[in-house]
């Protein structure tokens, strides 16, 4: 089968296109044939050299969708032809199969097409646990995303406005404003302005925002516990470097900085987070948007799009046509 191998780390440079023997399931495993792949911003981090948790040679990614072709050892409440998305494959998704523990795996309902799915694990199941299991976001709270147009961002977006909070959503675009416009937000700013602060703040009547949902934390920190209401919270999604802050701004506002990744949910987290997002799939509410799909040879050029400015929607790959 084709794959994608990292056998050093590095720049996009070093994901290859290949043939490699297709896995086999292990026990409480399932063999996915894979139709579409969600592109994450960890997926370059790993890829550098920047995350220790990748043994050499191995093949990127965690968030696919496709259909169960095989089922492993003692697998018995799931069937094969069934459509399913995953953010957990145990043999890298940038593949046109790979293997899954089944308590990753999650029904992918008829409405949604497999792009959209590899859009959902990371980026949706992310966005859930920041705003809910991490900042306890509650109805009639405001709510700023810094980047509300990128995969994580229209995700928050929608979540929380199906949640009844008041949106607020970031961007640099036109487009970008446009798409988080069209998602439920309430109210969207260009972070790009200089004054893009005084705006929220008159939004809010001067008070401020309840939570804030920050990708891009090496820029955006300091100012953020700025635009803190009382008892505020940030969490961070995302960070690329070092920032200043000054801890006086959160004594102030009784605020607090929460730190999240994805991986450290306990699987009764996880379980609760996909039971949540399949009902809003099933209902509407969530929409995955799919900003860019690309073949699976064009794999580093999805490395470097995924990390650019003014990101809208997600970047899929996709296995047929490689």
């Amino acid at each position: 089968m084709k794959s994608i191998r990292v056998t050093q780390p590095g720049g996009p440079e070093v994901l290859k296109l290949g043939e490699v023997p297709k896995p086999s399931p292990g026990p409480g495993q399932v063999l996915i044939e894979v139709r579409a792949i969600g592109v994450n911003p960890v997926d370059t981090y790993i890829r550098s050299g920047n995350y220790p948790n990748a043994t050499l040679p191995y093949t990127p990614g965690r968030d696919c969708a496709g259909i169960i072709q095989e089922l492993g050892e003692g697998v018995h409440e799931m069937k094969v032809g069934a459509r399913v998305y995953t953010s957990g494959t145990v043999t890298g998704a940038y593949a046109e199969f790979a293997s899954a523990e089944a308590k990753t795996v999650h029904a992918l309902p008829e409405n949604i097409s497999f792009a959209q799915g590899a859009a959902l694990g990371i980026p949706y199941a992310t966005a859930y646990r920041a705003l809910f299991q991490k900042a306890k976001a509650r109805a009639g709270e405001w709510l700023l995303v810094h980047g509300a147009s990128g995969g994580v961002g229209t995700a928050a977006v929608q979540l929380a406005r199906a949640a009844g909070l008041n949106v607020i959503g970031t961007t640099s675009t036109a487009e970008g404003e446009k798409l988080v416009r069209e998602n439920g937000a309430h109210y969207v700013l260009n972070h790009s302005s200089a004054n893009y602060s005084e705006e929220l703040m008159r939004l809010t009547a001067g008070r401020g925002v309840d939570v804030i949902l920050e990708m891009l934390a090496n820029v955006n920190l300091a100012k953020d516990l700025t635009l803190l209401a009382k008892f505020g919270r940030v969490v961070v999604i995302g960070s690329r470097g070092k920032i200043e802050i000054n801890p006086r701004d959160t004594m102030a506002r009784d605020a607090s900085i929460h730190g999240m990744m994805l991986f450290s949910a306990s699987d009764e987290d996880l379980k609760s987070i996909h039971s949540a997002l399949f009902a809003g799939l099933e209902n509407g509410t969530l929409r995955p948007i799919v900003g860019k799909e690309m073949p699976l040879a064009e794999a580093s050029k999805a490395h470097v799009a995924v990390l650019e400015p003014g990101a809208y929607g997600k970047i899929v790959l996709v296995p047929q046509g490689s």
